[in-house]
């Protein structure tokens, strides 16, 4: 069986305290009352037949309602989830304004086994966050991606 994959843009901007990272909290039931580990990079499952760089694009305009920025994309590489899922991410430099997210939307059985149907956002919060806190509050696996981005642009790089 072939690993699920996504694909997706962690956005950055410098500050005077130094980068911050654009991340969304998972929305639905599971992450409700949950902060760590419930951030996750904007991104989104694709077809083995579509370019994650064009699916990173896609599911960036999908999960925020935003048309992705046209900066300089830097390759930070793939990680995998724990659950098996392959994710691929590219950084831009952009700013962003988290009060313009529009999130897309998923449907799903709540509660379970209820046969009722309810709609919940993507990522029901976006925000800017720090390099020591987003490191804190995103996906454990997806904090290599913190890692590269760091390494790309410290001074030495």
């Amino acid at each position: 069986m072939t690993a699920r994959r996504s694909a997706g843009l962690l956005l950055f901007r410098r500050t005077g305290a130094g980068p911050e990272v654009l991340l969304g909290h998972m929305g639905g039931p599971y992450f409700a009352k949950k902060d760590a580990g419930a951030w996750t990079v904007p991104k989104g499952e694709y077809a083995s037949d579509e370019p994650a760089w064009e699916a990173a694009r896609r599911e960036f305009r999908e999960e925020l309602g935003l048309d992705p920025p046209d900066g300089e994309p830097i390759a930070l590489g793939e990680v995998r989830q724990t659950g098996g899922k392959i994710v691929t991410v590219w950084a831009v430099e952009a700013d962003l304004d988290p009060a313009a997210v529009e999130p897309g939307t998923f449907t799903m059985e709540w509660p379970p086994r209820s046969g009722r149907t309810r709609e919940f956002p993507e990522l029901d919060r976006v925000a800017w966050y720090g390099m020591e806190r987003a490191r804190e509050l995103i996906v454990t696996a997806q904090a290599a991606f913190l890692d590269r981005l760091a390494e790309h642009s410290s001074p030495s790089a």
